[in-house]
């Protein structure tokens, strides 16, 4: 089946650089995705968007070009709750790869533990209104009562303004909760500014809340410039993460996003976005959790040290 990409949207990256920065050994891409190929494993019907390809074998040879062990593959909206794709970069990675699901109500018992075998350990929800339709908050609920006894969490993916709305929905959620790019705050607002301070309360009111500082080529305003002479990239969004990744050492989490769907302006370079790391978990120790013994307690517990 042959698929046009939506008009405007960037295709991914396709030389990113080396890396100056050198990953902790056993560091977690934990958020990227598979695309199709839609030849193979076609776009749902229901989409609001239509990406490029993006591979499992890309995929993993991003990871090893840019000196990671693992990954956590996020099932995104344009596949629905088709989880093949997803499933099938998981069966290829050779225990090298985590997957987050996306299901619905009717979803049996025999599908849960088929994704389970396969490597899935969360579902995501999705509340951005410009790439989903609603769904009933209580079907949301059954939904994480019937993964909760397997392990699994839940990844969340909203925006600021959304928050409050969505506060006591998410506090009466039965497992851990994972935000995806902290709730998308608007960086051009200050970092105690009361916007992203709820966000700050929402995580310390509530323990089992992770939070993954992801996708600053997505929240700045200032890009990938340079300042100082050194390529600090996006360096707006560096105060919003590095206050999550100091005050929240053992809940934050961190990955790439690629292949960087629904970008318009720019595509980054993946190489530079691992640059990016030091400035916002700045010492090796911090590095370490948030690269290596986060995912790894929260994706692959029975290999995690402590």
């Amino acid at each position: 089946m042959q698929f046009t990409k939506t008009p405007g949207w960037l295709d991914w990256y396709a030389g990113p650089s080396q890396p100056r920065f050198k990953l902790p050994a056993g560091a977690v891409d934990a958020h990227c995705h598979v695309f199709g190929p839609g030849a193979q494993y076609p776009f749902a019907a229901e989409r609001k968007y239509t990406p490029c390809d993006a591979s499992a074998a890309q995929l993993f040879a991003l990871r090893d070009h840019l000196g990671f062990a693992r990954n956590v593959i996020v099932q995104a909206t344009c596949h629905g709750a088709d989880n093949s794709a997803m499933v099938a970069a998981l069966k290829a990675s050779e225990g090298r790869a985590r997957g987050v699901a996306t299901v619905r109500r009717d979803v049996t018992d025999a599908a849960l533990q088929a994704m389970h075998a396969a490597g899935v350990r969360a579902v995501r929800f999705n509340f951005v209104k410009r790439l989903v339709d609603f769904t009933p908050k209580e079907e949301l609920l059954e939904i994480a009562a019937r993964i909760a006894p397997l392990g699994w969490h839940v990844v969340i993916y909203f925006e600021a303004v959304d928050l409050p709305e969505l506060w006591d929905f998410f506090t009466a959620l039965p497992t851990t909760v994972v935000v995806d790019h902290m709730g998308r705050p608007d960086v051009s607002q200050p970092v105690d500014g009361p916007e992203f301070e709820l966000f700050v309360k929402f995580m310390r009111q509530h323990p089992n809340v992770w939070s993954k500082v992801t996708c600053p080529e997505r929240l700045s305003v200032t890009g990938p410039k340079a300042l100082n002479g050194e390529t600090q990239a996006y360096r707006d969004v560096v105060p919003f993460a590095r206050r999550l990744v100091d005050n929240f050492p053992d809940r934050v989490l961190w990955g790439t996003d690629w292949p960087h769907p629904n970008l318009k302006d720019h595509m980054p370079d993946d190489g530079l976005l691992v640059d990016f790391i030091p400035a916002i978990a700045s010492t090796p120790a911090l590095q370490q959790q948030l690269l290596v013994d986060n995912p790894m307690r929260l994706y692959w517990p029975e290999l995690a040290i402590g």
